[in-house]
């Protein structure tokens, strides 16, 4: 199904977070640089992209009725918070594991859903978020220079 308009910003962001969970999942030879990047990265890009979903996109769901997905959502980002609180470079790969799962989730579930049954007000209002809300501060994958392989 093509996403629809009030769903492309989150869509492409998530591309990115494949980005971010592929290269903190690469990194090998400095696991230190490569957690305080993450730690960053999440700070600026993901953390700004989870808020705007739990403020447009899952009210807008729950009111639907739709709780499951909205609960295992708001557990996935919360076990990414609580990663990213309390981790360190041994739980790189966890949360590369944890983050690319999410997104597919979001992706083949959530998003589906919400293009199948939030009606065109809904939608709208998702969009008009969006479309106040600043986007994230994309940056290049800089966790690439401390993974081998690349």
């Amino acid at each position: 199904m093509q996403r629809s308009a009030a769903l492309k910003r989150l869509s492409s962001e998530h591309h990115l977070g494949l980005v971010i969970a592929r290269r903190a999942r690469e990194a090998r030879d400095n696991p230190e640089a490569a957690w305080g990047e993450l730690r960053r990265r999440f700070a600026d890009e993901l953390e700004p992209h989870f808020q705007l979903e739990e403020r447009g996109l899952l009210p807008a769901m729950q009111a639907a009725g739709e709780q499951t997905l909205v609960e295992r959502t708001l557990a996935d980002h919360q076990a990414m918070r609580a990663l990213i609180d309390a981790g360190g470079p041994e739980t790189l790969a966890a949360f590369a594991q944890l983050l690319a799962d999410h997104i597919r989730f979001e992706e083949t579930e959530l998003f589906e859903t919400a293009q199948r049954i939030l009606g065109a007000e809904a939608l709208a209002a998702i969009q008009d978020l969006h479309a106040q809300e600043p986007g994230t501060a994309c940056r290049p994958p800089e966790l690439s220079a401390t993974s081998s392989g690349d």
